[in-house]
């Protein structure tokens, strides 16, 4: 199935760039690897590369590279835990300011895991309520 019909609801509320790099990592995976999961994970990858989950939508980072241990790897290789969009290899500056534009209370005093886990945190609370008033 074409990217376009299966572009998840975080990526309709992204600037087309995201989309586009979605669409065109999933279709390519697709072709490789069959429909499914793995054109899924693949097309996330690819997006992680240049853009970051910020509550219920996509942004462009301010550098290229993968976002957390998952993005990094290659095809094929096991599964590792994702930072579900937040670019864990930011600086703890950059996700300290990220928290500060989700308000995230409590954010001066965490660590930068810390700011990870809170910003994964409240960018799926604020996809899921995005998706109830769809």
């Amino acid at each position: 199935m074409p990217g376009r019909k299966e572009l998840p609801s975080t990526l309709q509320r992204s600037p087309e760039k995201a989309q586009r790099t979605w669409i065109e990592a999933h279709d390519s995976a697709v072709e490789t690897y069959g429909e499914g999961r793995r054109a899924h994970q693949t097309a996330f990858a690819a997006l992680k590369h240049t853009f970051e989950k910020v509550g219920d939508h996509w942004e462009p980072k301010g550098r290229k590279g993968p976002s957390d241990k998952q993005a990094s790897r290659g095809a094929g290789q096991r599964t590792a835990k994702t930072a579900g969009g937040v670019d864990a290899n930011a600086s703890k500056q950059h996700l300290y300011e990220r928290a500060r534009q989700l308000d995230i209370p409590g954010r001066s005093s965490m660590s930068k895991k810390d700011l990870v886990n809170a910003l994964q945190k409240a960018s799926g609370r604020q996809t899921a309520k995005a998706r109830k008033s769809s």
